[in-house]
């Protein structure tokens, strides 16, 4: 009598084995589209040193981009789901290779808005398809683990781009430009040649617009608690380095430097967790996450140095990674087949509002105090995880 021996799986093996081939195909493109984003960390620059705008005139101009982007992704759920996730993908990315170059040669005031409200529009229009492939392409099981290795990829790729960024800013903006552009061709390509259609039959007759998800009580719900979350998120690019360079004192370098633990972390843990995180039950581990997410930025209020800076940024990048993987899979469990485009769509305009909402009231908060800020911002983490654990039950129903 023989038995046969089971060989466990490589750690590896466990970590990315078992995603279809288009899968990856998407998580190339996305790695190499985000090794080239490269003009939105320098907009500030350039618009103020290259093209002499005034600081608040960039202001202003950095505020059309985030007008355009509110429009991005409902327009682009609906797309997905009408036109399909391939067209939608590849087009988006061709658009924003256009729309890049445009305001790169762009020398007058009107020429550099309009150019910054387009990119807004179409920079990313390819979200919610890339969103919905994943859920086409990946068995319920592992789409916290896909979406989790594609949180990473962009990762990844974003630390490097920003890096060679910041070198190829001193030859000349120009080529940010052309990178950039360059790379959303090259995601455009490899999507439309190595990943299938996946909108599902039926999907382009569905008729109205966002009506069909907004009547979704459990995903509007859901939408609002990433609406919280992405509110704390948010003031890592908006108040933070204000806080830290303006009120703590620390120095630009200073606080390059402690930011540059949050990019490491992301590379370094993700991977090794993201496989047992998606085993867990996913309301609770997002509501964790934010919670975790909620402390690291109320602790900020402490923050006098580097190394407390550090601390603090240690503790919101656990809470980022352990929801990593997560709201896209509760989404693509949320969303019909058909409308996967457009839950994706709605999920992606929470992060769109966040991103116009957290200056204009991080700002006056920071005036009152650090405190103010911060507990403020640690209050939003912790109402939001209150309110995931009370969808938890009707998320787990469906």
């Amino acid at each position: 009598m023989t038995s046969a021996i089971h060989e466990k799986p490589s750690f590896l093996r466990s970590q990315v084995g078992g995603l279809p081939r288009p899968f990856w195909a998407l998580w190339g493109g996305t790695l190499v589209n985000r090794l080239g984003t490269m003009v939105m960390p320098f907009t500030g620059v350039y618009l103020t040193q290259s093209r002499g705008l005034s600081v608040t005139a960039a202001g202003l101009v950095m505020g059309v981009f985030g007008v355009g982007s509110l429009l991005s992704q409902p327009l682009a759920g609906v797309l997905a789901d009408r036109i399909g996730r391939r067209a939608t993908l590849s087009g988006g990315m061709l658009a924003t290779a256009a729309t890049m170059l445009a305001l790169g040669y762009s020398t007058s005031l009107p020429a550099i808005v309009a150019s910054m409200f387009a990119l807004g529009v179409v920079m990313d229009l390819y979200r919610p398809a890339s969103n919905a492939l994943v859920a086409d392409l990946v068995p319920p099981a592992e789409r916290p683990r896909a979406y989790g290795l594609l949180f990473w990829g962009i990762n990844l790729g974003f630390s490097v781009g920003m890096t060679a960024g910041g070198w190829l800013a001193g030859l000349g903006f120009i080529w940010l430009f052309w990178i950039d552009a360059l790379s959303g061709v090259v995601f455009a390509v490899l999507v439309w040649r190595a990943v299938p259609e996946t909108r599902p039959e039926g999907a382009r007759e569905s008729s109205g617009g966002f009506g069909v998800v907004l009547r979704d009580r459990v995903m509007v719900a859901f939408t609002l608690v990433v609406l919280g979350q992405a509110l704390v998120y948010a003031q890592t690019f908006t108040m933070l380095p204000v806080a830290m360079t303006e009120v703590a004192g620390l120095t630009p370098a200073q606080y390059g430097l402690a930011m540059a633990l949050n990019g490491v972390l992301i590379v370094v843990v993700q991977p090794l967790v993201s496989g047992w995180l998606g085993r867990r039950d996913a309301s609770r581990t997002f509501a964790l996450g934010v919670a975790v997410m909620g402390a690291g930025f109320a602790m900020t209020a402490f923050v006098t140095s580097t190394l407390g800076l550090a601390v603090t940024i240690a503790v919101w990048t656990a809470g980022e990674v352990v929801t990593a993987g997560i709201a896209g899979s509760i989404v693509a469990a949320l969303a019909p087949e058909h409308l996967r485009g457009r839950y994706s769509g709605l999920f992606g305009f929470a992060w769109s509002v966040a991103a116009a909402l957290a200056p204009l009231l991080g700002g006056p908060l920071l005036e009152i105090g650090v405190e103010a800020l911060w507990f403020t911002v640690g209050g939003v983490g912790v109402v939001s995880a209150a309110g995931m654990l009370a969808l938890g039950p009707a998320i787990r129903r469906r």
